[in-house]
């Protein structure tokens, strides 16, 4: 088993930062893909940042020059600075990790319980 925890959520004003975690433990042979989604309320969990362990990121259009995603692959972490917050920023973050267990078999699919982000006056 594989367990995604998340930490550094919060209240921001417009403008802030925040600087979100998320740290993988378990039976852990090697992590693919490291990543952060948001679900704001009524709309689709969609992707915001994932970082493969080797390559550049991919980011969303709406966060591309706000936010950075990093990996120190010696403590399988990930984190998502996130800079110039906007209200429509607000959103439950999760954390998400394509997991290799076995190395017989492909990655499965973890994802943490959700940090909660508010971006308001």
């Amino acid at each position: 088993q594989v367990q995604l925890v998340e930490s550094g959520g919060g209240l921001v004003q417009p403008g802030g930062s925040l600087r979100l975690s998320c740290a993988a433990s378990g039976s852990i042979f090697s992590i693919y893909t490291m990543g952060w989604y948001r679900q704001a309320p009524g709309k689709q969990r969609e992707l915001v940042a994932l970082k493969a362990s080797s390559g550049p990121p991919d980011y969303a259009d709406s966060v591309k020059g706000r936010f950075t995603i990093s990996r120190d692959n010696a403590k399988n972490t990930v984190y998502l600075q996130m800079n110039s917050l906007k209200p429509g920023d607000t959103a439950v973050y999760y954390c998400n990790a394509h997991v290799i267990t076995n190395p017989t078999l492909p990655p499965a699919e973890y994802w943490g319980q959700g940090t909660l982000v508010t971006v308001s006056e």
